[in-house]
């Protein structure tokens, strides 16, 4: 149904993440950059759910004009 496939940059960093010792210097900062990644990724998996949402909901509102 839905294409949930985690993109290639957020992957990378993960991968670059492991290779890191815990709270070394640049663990830290890997982690604030994945960070930033993840919430981009949902932002635009939120705002492209609420896009198709209110196109459903247009699309029901002009049958429902057709119908009368």
């Amino acid at each position: 149904m839905t294409n949930n496939v985690i993109p290639e940059d957020i992957l990378k960093i993960q991968k670059k993440l492991a290779t890191y010792e815990v709270d070394s210097r640049n663990y830290k900062k890997y982690t604030k950059i994945l960070a930033k990644h993840i919430k981009s990724y949902t932002m635009k998996k939120r705002v492209s759910s609420h896009i198709k949402t209110i196109e459903k909901i247009e699309e029901l509102q002009k049958k429902s004009e057709e119908e009368k």
